[in-house]
């Protein structure tokens, strides 16, 4: 049995749920041995461990040196050294295996890719330990978005491709009428030829997540690819590559069709592979400055990019006050706001809102989150599971500038476990600058707008300028809402409404929500629709006279 014909209804499953985008996933969120074996957890803690200050083994990679230098913001080293080779060197490997790895056909590639996916979710357990201590993420959230959230987005942009790949027909018999003459009879066949080498940048917060898409839907479409991890954030697309080279090698496939460019902080590589005239594609997360330095230096790759954004959280009024502010609480502290969909700026009307407690003026309706919150973090374990640890000391440094910049209702903190910070929440100028800017991190401006449709206007007005990936409204005036969804649709922002209960904004689910719209400056592609996909390949036809 081929790979495809094994994982053919999985494949359909996937096309199904993308077409109506109920909820559906085939890999488990839960780090239960119930789904993943009574010694999974174990199993993938000792098998983390024992990556640890080793080598790591890429059989058949290119190699020139050995390189590696993360360390976990929980504490220590990883000192994992990983095979290494001079952007000449992997733009070589992978265009040798282009060739092959394009004329293989699309089941083929389709098979091998939904293979590799569903032995990453055995290792589920042993990626979620690499991703934890790789990105600070407490284990819970690391083992879930690195882990079956991650795959979920990888199987998804493998059934937009395998939609969009095979949507019209492969070959055809076309007769045109002549009239009394005989018909003109021609056969038709299409092949699906991919653009060339794919270069995926992953970033240091989300590795597997936010890189998946682009791997898998350039692989998918033909195109070799070489996966360019954040020097502090390798192991887990280590991981990932080893998994894929070898369900190639097993099936026939050629092994550099996926490749892994490690580097340091003290010698990056990522401007170099950008700049090579080879790249075809290009998918980055990050900030917009180094995503506008892409677009400037990738000489006319197709760039897929997730950038620098302001989300916010907008509150009119609100018919459910506590469970308001308990889940702003969490959409502030989670992952200590190193989200690219975690709230910063919240608009309030200054004279206040109405709620089911009464009137909270805007003081009380800021106090009443930064309540909330403290409550969240009462518990030090509770509060370093939520708060996770922070990646980049500069996120610290951007936190000490931001209590200059107004009045300070809840200081940051620490968790007291890692290299941890708690959200600061500030009361700032409407007319002030610091709110008008991404503030990566445990960061949250409270803003006084003159009413709820002024405050409408701030959040999508600084949406649509400054780029959002997510936006939260709390109202209960139906008409208004409906005046705020056309204003954030305009904007180019997804909208959430009036969320109390446990699903927060930060969150976005494979199969169901596009995650960024591709239309404001926060990303020029959405996660995982048809333009996604569609340009990676192209179709070219060769046609011929039917003979009898």
């Amino acid at each position: 049995m081929t790979l495809f014909a094994r994982h053919r209804a999985l494949l359909e499953r996937a096309v199904e749920a993308s077409k109506t985008r109920s909820f559906w996933t085939p890999f488990p969120e839960v780090p239960s041995g119930k789904f993943y074996g009574e010694t999974a957890r174990e199993d993938g803690k000792n098998a983390y461990d024992s990556l640890l200050g080793y080598d790591f083994d890429l059989p058949g990679h290119p190699q020139e040196v050995r390189l590696g230098a993360e360390q976990s913001p929980w504490g220590g080293a990883l000192g994992v050294s990983y095979p290494a080779a001079s952007v000449e060197t992997l733009i070589a490997a992978s265009e040798s295996a282009a060739q092959s790895w394009a004329e293989v056909g699309v089941e083929a590639r389709i098979g091998a890719l939904i293979e590799a996916l569903v032995r990453l979710n055995g290792m589920s357990f042993l990626i979620g330990n690499a991703t934890m201590h790789t990105t600070g993420q407490a284990f819970a959230m690391a083992f879930q978005a690195g882990g079956p959230h991650a795959q979920d987005r990888g199987l998804e942009a493998l059934a937009a491709a395998y939609a969009e790949m095979t949507g019209t027909a492969q070959q055809a018999v076309w007769e045109k009428p002549q009239g009394k003459h005989a018909p003109i009879v021609l056969e038709k066949r299409w092949e699906i030829v991919p653009r060339g080498v794919a270069l995926v940048i992953g970033c240091n917060t989300f590795p597997t997540w936010n890189s998946y898409p682009g791997l898998f839907a350039s692989l998918a479409t033909g195109n070799t690819v070489i996966v360019k991890p954040h020097p502090m954030a390798i192991l887990p697309l280590a991981l990932t590559v080893r998994v894929l080279r070898e369900v190639f090698a097993e099936a026939g496939l050629p092994q550099d069709a996926v490749l892994l460019a490690a580097d340091v902080p003290e010698a990056p590589i990522t401007k170099a592979l950008v700049q090579a005239p080879e790249v075809a594609l290009i998918d980055y997360t990050g900030s917009s400055v180094f995503g506008n330095w892409i677009r400037a230096n990738a000489h006319g790759a197709q760039v897929f990019t997730e950038e620098t954004g302001v989300n916010s959280v907008t509150i009119t009024g609100t018919d459910n006050f506590k469970g308001m502010c308990a889940n702003l609480a969490f959409s502030l502290s989670l992952y200590s706001g190193q989200m690219c969909t975690s709230p910063q700026n919240i608009y309030v009307p200054k004279a206040g809102i109405e709620t089911d407690e009464g009137h909270k003026s805007f003081d009380a309706v800021i106090e009443g989150i930064a309540e909330a919150v403290d409550a969240l973090l009462s518990d030090e374990k509770q509060a370093a599971g939520v708060c996770g640890a922070i990646v980049n000391p500069a996120t610290l440094e951007r936190v000490s500038r931001a209590r200059e910049s107004g009045r300070v209702v809840r200081d940051s903190g620490e968790t007291g476990i890692g290299r941890s910070a708690t959200p600061l929440i500030v009361v700032t100028d409407p007319e002030g600058v610091a709110h008008r800017e991404e503030c990566f991190g445990p960061v949250a401006f409270a803003i006084p707008c003159t009413d709820a449709e002024a405050a409408i206007v701030a959040a999508s007005d600084i949406a649509r300028d400054k780029g959002a990936i997510t936006a939260a409204l709390y109202a209960t005036d139906q008409t208004l809402i409906e005046r705020a969804a056309r204003a954030f649709a305009r904007a180019g922002v997804n909208l959430s409404v009036n969320l109390t209960g446990n699903i927060f904004v930060n969150q976005s689910a494979a199969f169901s929500d596009f995650h960024v719209t591709g239309a404001n400056p926060a990303g020029n592609a959405s996660l995982t629709d048809t333009a996604f996909v569609a340009s990676r390949f192209r179709r070219v036809m060769i046609r011929w006279p039917k003979t009898a």
